[in-house]
């Protein structure tokens, strides 16, 4: 009964952080302590009064105010991809959200990385950059650079908040909730004040459904992303379809979606543009941590997951479990350029 007014408790403040409420109001005088605590923090580092750390190459934050999932990890995954076609050798530095790291800091490259080692996002992005793992960033970059010495641009996967990292280029990323209803935690949903979306450099809008051409940005550096479909792949034997070919084969089966991320309807709003017929679509908590009976007692022929659902679910043998690779697609295809434009304009270059 306890666990269940908790939910109902969670379930009822999270519906007030978008439409306000009795709750939110009530917690409103918490939440000016926060924007005291976060302020006077920000103007310690600003007046220098407290020291950042400065990595010997750039460093670009993908972060969010939004608390929990925005859809970082596509971007972070597309950006590093992005840079190196231009030349340059991107790492990746990361909190490792749900794993005791520990006073050292974990590296790892390549397909057999863990995601109980270093986290499940972390490990999807080794994938295709080295990775370094620590709660204080400062030791997530110099164990990166000590591994990987031609790593000459480096990107943390969130930390926006994190302001003893001094940072060149910010890239927020929101979802369709934006700010909410604008208040600071507890009484909304907000790290930080929604003033700070005028300051960094780009807003990525994560969209649901809403199409690209149809987007109304609401700051000129604003951009919209979706994320698209690309293929589907079998976790036990590796096997990878194109949409086409995994709708042909498999259109008659009974199909069960399930999401561990931070908006499991963004997933499930993902599979509707392959126009999937679901039986069922079944949220769960993000950084689920799956376990054999969680998957064995879904009715269903075929179960889709998303690739940080299937970062945790390698070492499970069920032959139904498939996940979905994406692709992110921005209102403005020059988005990459205009990173790259920022690198280049920072002393670093322009002086060569």
């Amino acid at each position: 009964m306890k666990k269940s007014h908790t939910g109902a408790f969670a379930r009822n403040l999270q519906q007030q952080w978008h439409q306000g409420g009795l709750l939110s109001t009530l917690l409103t005088p918490v939440s000016w302590l926060v924007y005291l605590v976060v302020a006077t923090k920000s103007c310690l580092y600003r007046k220098k009064l407290k020291t950042a750390y400065r990595a010997p190459c750039p460093v670009i934050i993908v972060g969010n105010i939004y608390v929990g999932g925005t859809g970082k990890t596509p971007l972070v995954i597309a950006l590093v991809q992005a840079l190196r076609k231009k030349g340059f050798t991107p790492g990746v530095i990361s909190r490792g959200y749900g794993v005791e790291i520990g006073p050292e800091a974990r590296t790892a490259y390549g397909e057999g990385s863990s995601a109980s080692q270093i986290g499940d996002e972390p490990s999807l992005i080794a994938k295709h950059a080295p990775v370094s793992v620590h709660p204080k960033r400062q030791l997530a970059i110099e164990k990166l650079l000590a591994t990987w010495p031609a790593t000459d641009v480096i990107i943390s996967d969130d930390g926006l908040q994190h302001l003893k990292l001094q940072r060149d280029i910010e890239i927020v990323v929101q979802d369709n909730r934006r700010t909410g209803n604008g208040k600071l935690l507890p009484a909304g949903p907000l790290r930080e004040p929604a003033y700070r979306l005028k300051q960094v450099d780009f807003i990525i809008t994560n969209l649901k459904s809403t199409p690209l051409n149809r987007f109304q940005a609401e700051f000129k550096h604003e951009i919209a992303m979706t994320l698209e479909p690309v293929s589907l792949t079998h976790i036990a034997s590796g096997q990878t379809l194109s949409p086409r070919e995994f709708i042909s084969k498999y259109k008659n089966q009974h199909i069960a979606a399930i999401a561990g991320i931070g908006q499991p309807d963004r997933f499930f709003a993902t599979l509707a543009q392959l126009q999937l017929t679901l039986s069922q679509q079944i949220p769960f908590p993000d950084h689920y941590a799956y376990k054999a009976n969680d998957i064995k007692e879904i009715n269903a022929d075929i179960i889709l997951m998303t690739s940080k659902d299937a970062s945790k679910c390698s070492t499970l043998t069920d032959s139904r479990l498939w996940f979905v690779n994406v692709e992110p697609r921005f209102s403005n295809p020059h988005f990459f350029d205009l990173i790259e434009e920022k690198i280049r304009q920072l002393p670093l270059y322009s002086s060569n």
